[in-house]
């Protein structure tokens, strides 16, 4: 399945910007190929930059890191309930809080690296186990209609998204 090919009735709008950013790419390989693109850009930034912050407020790249692997824990949680025909709308997550409760400056970068990759691998294999039903099912989190294919594409935009305001802001 390719980006273009998701129909914007299968996501909320806010979500428009993380895949129209996508440029055509499939799924499953695109969840593999983005991790490595992503971990070595990170392995590239100078070390002083880590524990920095743009503006006050403004998450450090640490926290970042740890605010990708917790939302992408949540969406392939949404993932599975949605695939296997779970009706109960789900609810949304307040990022902010989350970060607010990580000890992500303490923890070292490759660690965190580490912990993204295996979330990763987590999901890849989840998104690899879907059917084609299964990847077209629809169901409603944070009180919006979304599919499982659809969750998928908003992890790697979400991804590319960060890698960005890293490049504008932080280096």
């Amino acid at each position: 399945m390719k980006s273009s090919q998701l129909p914007n009735t299968e996501y909320a709008p806010y979500y428009a910007p993380y895949i129209e950013a996508l440029n055509n790419v499939n799924l499953i390989e695109e969840l593999e190929i983005c991790l490595h693109e992503f971990i070595k850009f990170v392995q590239n930034i100078p070390m002083d930059k880590f524990d920095y912050r743009y503006a006050e407020g403004k998450w450090t790249i640490k926290e970042i890191i740890q605010h990708l692997i917790d939302t992408e824990r949540v969406f392939s949680y949404r993932a599975l309930r949605i695939s296997r025909n779970d009706k109960t709308p789900l609810p949304g997550f307040d990022e902010n809080d989350y970060v607010d409760n990580t000890n992500a400056n303490e923890r070292g970068l490759q660690v965190l690296l580490t912990e993204l990759a295996v979330v990763r691998q987590s999901t890849l294999a989840l998104f690899k186990s879907f059917s084609e039903e299964q990847l077209i099912r629809v169901g409603v989190a944070s009180n919006c209609a979304v599919s499982v294919r659809a969750i998928g594409f908003i992890v790697i935009g979400h991804q590319k998204h960060h890698q960005k305001v890293f490049q504008e802001r932080y280096l």
